[in-house]
Parts: C-alpha cells; sequence; structure tokens
C-alpha cells in the first residue's frame, strides 16, 4: 500500500511488518539536527566550559544517538538491506554492505563518545574539550557519509523497488 507521506510495504524479510520510509527519512532529519547541535556543544565548551544549558543539551543529544538512532540502524538492517542485498548489482550490494560496516563503525565511535556526553550532562566538568572535540568531528564525518550514501543510493533503490512492486500488484488481475 502506498501512504502520502512514502511508501509503506510489508516486507518478507520482516515477518510482514511494514518499511515505512517516511520514518526513517524523518530520523535522517532528526540525525543532521543532532549532529549539529553536537558540532556546536563541543564548540561551546571548548569556549565557555560547562554550564546548566550545556548539560541539558549533551542529555538530549545523549538519548537521541542512545535510543533513536540506534533503533534507526536496527530498522534498515531489518527491512531496508536484506532485499539490497541480494540484488544483480555489484555496486549497490558493495554500498550497502559498507552502510552495514558503518553500523558498526558509528556504534564503536558512539561507545568512546556517549559516556563523555553521559558525563557531562550528569555535572563532571573535566571534560578534556580537545579530545571531545576530535571525537566529536570524527563521529560526525562517518555520520554524515554513511547518510549520504543512503539517501543518494540505498533509499531510492528500496524505494523504486517497492513502487514496482505496487504497480505489479496494482495491474494484477483480481481472483
Amino acid at each position: 500500500m502506498a501512504t502520502a507521506s512514502g511508501i509503506l510495504m510489508k516486507n518478507s524479510h520482516t515477518g510482514g511488518k511494514p518499511v515505512d520510509f517516511a520514518a526513517l527519512d524523518a530520523v535522517h532529519r532528526q540525525i543532521h539536527e543532532n549532529l549539529a547541535a553536537l558540532t556546536d556543544l563541543a564548540r561551546q565548551i571548548a569556549t565557555n566550559g560547562v554550564d546548566i544549558g550545556v548539560e541539558q543539551r549533551a542529555r538530549a543529544i545523549e538519548a537521541f544517538f542512545s535510543g533513536t538512532s540506534r533503533q534507526h540502524h536496527a530498522e534498515e538492517e531489518r527491512s531496508v538491506f536484506p532485499p539490497l542485498l541480494q540484488s544483480a548489482s555489484p555496486e549497490l550490494v558493495e554500498a550497502v554492505r559498507t552502510l552495514q560496516q558503518d553500523h558498526g563503525w558509528i556504534e564503536e565511535n558512539w561507545i568512546e563518545l556517549g559516556p563523555q556526553l553521559r558525563a557531562i550532562a550528569s555535572g563532571h566538568h573535566g571534560v578534556d574539550s580537545t579530545e571531545l572535540q576530535q571525537a566529536v568531528e570524527v563521529f560526525v564525518a562517518l555520520c554524515e557519509d554513511h547518510v549520504a550514501l543512503e539517501e543518494s543510493l540505498v533509499y531510492p533503490e528500496s524505494k523504486a523497488r517497492w513502487a514496482q512492486v505496487l504497480a505489479r500488484r496494482a495491474t494484477r488481475p483480481s481472483a
């Protein structure tokens, strides 16, 4: 079935659970917003240190990347990637494998960065701002490159495949 906000399809790789591309796209927008907020936070800590506002922002950013972002990656692994890995296109399969590897690297980087944000959010002001800035730069670059590959190749391909399935179903004679 198609929806006004995108393609919502049942996916055999998820036991019939719908793939909601509009929701996945919305999380990408949230990722961009949180990456910008994270970059700004690291700059503010380097310039002005930590205050209550910084603590609150660190808490919100940490919660997003520890929760929503991780759930988003799990959903992609469950519903978007499996059909594309069966593609006859070596370029597409390679892109999906790169994205799967990215998920691992993003998680590894988050395991380093997340505790620093939790410490800041808990009022520990002794953070090494240079170390934090470097960790943020690596994490942001990795996430931005990852989302760019998804949005430029993998999501459009996945959406196109679902649109073809819908078109075939619409033209099938009913029994």
